[in-house]
Order: C-alpha cells, then structure tokens, then sequence
C-alpha cells in the first residue's frame, strides 16, 4: 500500500530523529518522533538515553501550545505503562494531539497495543504500520533483547577476496579501505559494545574507541575474551583511556587484585575449556547490553556461527588475494554444500574500493536452497 507522500516524509524525519539515539538509549529502544500541524513541522524529538524523556514527550516539550490539535509521527507505538518516565498515552492525551501515525509495533508485552487502545478509546485517531519496514530496522537490536534476554550480535569481518583476515606472516593493516575503517567507526557508535577475541587483542593492539570527526560518537564497552588471563597487561584495551569500560571476560586465572581503573573481571562458564559465548550474551544482557558488534578474530567468528548467535552479518570483502594467511572461518565446514550456512536479506553496496556484504544467517536448521 502506497503512504501518501506527506506521511511518508513526516515518517522519515520521524526516523531521522530515531538514529540520533542509536547507541545511546539501551535497555530501551531507539525512538524518534514529530509533531506537525498544518502541514509543517512543528515539534521533533528523541529518546537520547535511558531514564529521559522519551521521544514523542520530547517532541511535546519542542512544540509547546503548538502540540494541541497537531498530528504526531512516532516510529514505535507509544507505551501505556510507568516505567522510569510516565506513560507517552497519557502525554499525548494531555497534549491535545489530534492523530497519531506510528510505525513498529512494540515487541515488549507490557506495551502491547495498550497505548494505542488508550488512545483510539479517547478519540485520538491512530493509524498504524507506517513505515513499518523502516521503523522495524531501528528496533531491531532492542526487539531481539527484549524478546530473548540477549543482545542482537553483528559479526563484522574485513576480508581479501580469498577470505583472509591475515597474511602467512601474521599481516592485517589494513584489509579493507580507510572508507570502511570509518565506516566501522559509524558501527561502533551506535553499538553498546564491541567484542574482541583474545587473538585480535594480542596481534593488533586495539583501542576499539569510536573516532567520527569532530570528536563525535561514542565509546562502546569493550569486550575481550581471554579465557585464561594471559593477555599482556600492557595492552591498551587493559589500559583504557576512554570512559567506557572493558570487560575481560574469563573462566581460569585470578583477576588482579587492584585492577586497572576502567576494567572489570567477568567470570564465565567455560565450554571447551573456553568463554562459553551463549552464557557471555547472557551476562551482557542483564548488564542492559542489547547490541553487540563482533569484530574478530577467526575462532570467535567461527564459534558465534556455530552456536546460531550471529543476527547479522557485515562482511568487507576488499579487491586483494592474500594467496594464503588466515582465514577469517577456520575448520574443516560441512560436507554437503546443501548443508552450507545461507545468508538471507542480502544485500550489496560498495564501500571505497571494498564491497560490503550484509545478510541474517538462514535460521537453524535451514538447508541452502537447491536449484537445478
């Protein structure tokens, strides 16, 4: 069904609005909203973190007496229910909105549709789905933590045509353009936190902070896994300088016992005598993590695939042959390629030199679609 040109536009900025919090909202979603009245915009806002307002009382608050009588554009429906902030039904209807169109249909079963049963029971008209694909995007991360407890996970890997992350000698600066580096930095701002294995964290020394220009963005909470403490200390993400912490995730060894200042122990049950990763996502999630960025190496890519954790997959695919070196999957794979794991919702786009691929791993259990 085709939206009506102003309803799709409004919806954008709507949209626009909701970005502006990416990263910075968890445990709560990303929202945006705007009000309009008379064919112009008179109110915006978004939900800048958890605990402030959120997005359409933002947009209330932006417009003022001009709020009454106004249509409101809001990407998720509005919630009914006191939480840390009083319920948006109840702004909106003291506000003197006229319409409401939202777009994602709120996946946490306190909301449920009570704000827009509210809403319609006041005579507030309320039109839904709009832009729903869209709008669903934003959501994304925060519908798979409130729905599972854990936070949405994208592997992101930097690859030569070939499929390694490394030469023979150990070489990976750099796989992938400078336009792809800084478009990771786009991914860590709006990422809670961002993964390491404990290979990656030896070879490259990483800082895994976010560097937009300006000075923009924020750091995410770094994740190392080093299952047996046996990083070097001098590493710099044991060395942080950023006011987000690391998190050294562990099963043997004995922590520090006056760790550095920004770095924190996290005990693990071990699978393999390694970090089991589902028990991690777990942990991550009581934390309020709801979305992680998985950015090496080889075995933790590996392990994240085999155990179904990978909701999306980021892959940079650079125009070199490394002829040999590391591959970013390492084993041995299936036996049948109908057995190979499929990538769903692909799609393609170019990146500098580079080609970023990105797709959902088919569910499990889903066969590679033959065709004859």
């Amino acid at each position: 069904m085709k939206l009506p040109p102003a309803q799709e536009r409004f919806m954008r900025l709507a949209l626009r609005e909701a970005r502006r919090g990416l990263g910075r909202t968890s445990p709560n979603p990303a929202v945006g909203a705007v009000l309009v009245k008379n064919g112009r915009v008179v109110g915006r806002g978004h939900h800048a973190r958890a605990g402030a307002p959120h997005a359409e009382v933002a947009a209330i608050r932006d417009a003022g007496a001009r709020a009454r009588g106004a249509d409101l554009y809001t990407t998720l429906e509005p919630c009914d229910h006191f939480g840390r902030t009083p319920p948006c039904s109840l702004a909106i209807l003291e506000a003197g909105v006229r319409r409401v169109f939202s777009g994602s249909n709120d996946p946490n079963p306190r909301v449920n549709g009570r704000g827009i049963r509210r809403l319609r029971r006041a005579g507030v008209a309320v039109e839904t789905g709009v832009l729903r694909a869209a709008c669903d995007v934003v959501i994304e991360p925060w519908a798979r933590f409130i729905t599972t407890g854990r936070p949405h996970v994208t592997l992101k890997v930097a690859s030569t045509l070939d499929g390694r992350i490394a030469t023979a000698g150990g070489d990976s600066r750099w796989v992938t353009s400078a336009e792809s580096r800084a478009l990771v930095h786009r991914f860590r701002d709006a990422s809670d936190a961002v993964l390491v294995g404990a290979g990656t964290a030896r070879a490259d020394d990483p800082r895994l902070t976010t560097r937009l220009p300006g000075g923009r963005g924020h750091d995410p909470i770094r994740v190392v896994l080093d299952s047996r403490l046996e990083l070097p200390p001098g590493l710099r993400l044991l060395r942080p300088r950023s006011t987000s912490p690391t998190i050294v995730a562990h099963v043997a060894g004995t922590p520090p016992k006056s760790p550095p200042r920004g770095v924190e122990y996290l005990r693990c049950k071990a699978r393999r005598g390694r970090v089991d990763l589902a028990d991690l996502l777990t942990r991550l999630g009581r934390r309020g993590v709801t979305t992680l960025l998985v950015e090496g190496g080889a075995e933790v890519s590996r392990s994240l695939l085999e155990g179904w954790h990978v909701d999306r997959l980021a892959l940079f695919l650079a125009p070199k042959l490394a002829g040999g070196g590391l591959s970013w999957l390492p084993g041995k794979g299936p036996a049948r390629m109908a057995d190979a794991l499929a990538l769903r919702e692909m799609e393609v786009r170019r990146v500098g030199g580079d080609l970023l691929v990105t797709g959902r791993p088919a569910p499990k259990g889903a066969r590679t679609p033959r065709v004859d």
